[in-house]
């Protein structure tokens, strides 16, 4: 019967996490154009640099680019997120079940264990996601230096973008940077969704009997488990950012491979690089799975299905 049960209540865990990752996407979609601005963004030999800060990089997109330039690359995000996240929770469910010791319980490398796999099943839709987003984000800094040296850049769309790697590389050309993909999701699930449950069992229950923990609890303990996860994987974040992007701007300098990129980042722009747009990517997650908590807790797919919440 428990078996039926956890089988059953996949499909609202899916389309909680689709529109989890719709709402969130739109709500935090600038500042992570922001952070990946600034973790492309390389210091020039007189220490010169387009944007200076967090806040100096989201008045200067604003300013240079408008409302719309904020939201540059979302569609294929938006598009994407839903599989990703389906994908990504369905999966962490799968093994967290799986993985349980004969007595029921999952001890915390279990979890680790659980989250990691999950992590390596969604880099099938993440990466080509991520490649995708990142070219359209970038667009505007790398058109930007361009004209400072007398250059122009083409534009372009997520769609020809995709056809045109798909043409040259065949299916492997959207997933470039899969290595690095792999390096930031695994760590990050591997953090994340032990900690979450770690802190979610520290809050006071539900009055109803289910063992569930409180709405504000299950939302901060997302909170901060994102958070923290996402600073702790910000160098595998900048390094996957700077090797899938495909356009550089004038003079910077482009990476052969995960090693390659770390050994020239340090080198050449100190290890402060690795954590390059890491509080724009602390407050990007952090809301993200929150409005995750948010909408599991308030059953909006069980409300759509018309399934009896258990």
């Amino acid at each position: 019967m428990a078996e039926k049960q956890s089988s059953f209540s996949l499909l609202p865990k899916i389309v909680n996490g689709g529109i989890a990752g719709i709402i969130g996407v739109t709500c935090v979609f600038p500042l992570d154009l922001v952070k990946t601005r600034l973790q492309n963004q390389q210091i020039g030999p007189n220490g010169e640099k387009m944007y200076d800060s967090m806040v100096d990089a989201f008045r200067k997109v604003y300013k240079q680019e408008g409302f719309l330039g904020m939201y540059r690359g979302s569609a294929v995000n938006i598009l994407l997120i839903t599989p990703e996240k389906a994908i990504k929770l369905a999966a962490n469910d799968f093994f967290r079940y799986h993985l349980q010791t004969r007595d029921k319980t999952l001890p915390i490398f279990r979890q680790m264990v659980a989250g990691g796999l999950a992590g390596l099943c969604q880099i099938i839709i993440t990466t080509p996601m991520e490649l995708l987003k990142i070219q359209m984000q970038d667009a505007g800094r790398v058109a930007a230096q361009a004209l400072l040296v007398g250059k122009t850049v083409q534009k372009t769309s997520a769609t020809e973008l995709a056809i045109g790697l798909f043409r040259l590389h065949g299916i492997l050309g959207l997933y470039k940077g899969i290595g690095a993909t792999m390096l930031r999701d695994v760590s990050f699930s591997v953090i994340y969704f032990p900690l979450f449950a770690t802190l979610n069992d520290l809050g006071p229950r539900k009055s109803d009997g289910s063992g569930e923990a409180v709405f504000w609890c299950s939302f901060l303990a997302g909170c901060a488990a994102g958070s923290t996860a996402a600073l702790a994987v910000n160098p595998f974040d900048v390094v996957k950012t700077r090797l899938q992007a495909l356009k550089k701007a004038e003079g910077e300098r482009s990476y052969t491979g995960i090693g390659n990129a770390f050994v020239n980042i340090l080198k050449y722009e100190g290890p402060t690089a690795f954590f390059k747009g890491g509080a724009c990517r602390m407050i990007v997650i952090a809301p993200l799975f929150g409005i995750a908590q948010t909408v599991y807790y308030l059953g909006v797919a069980e409300r759509l299905l018309g399934i009896q919440r258990g």
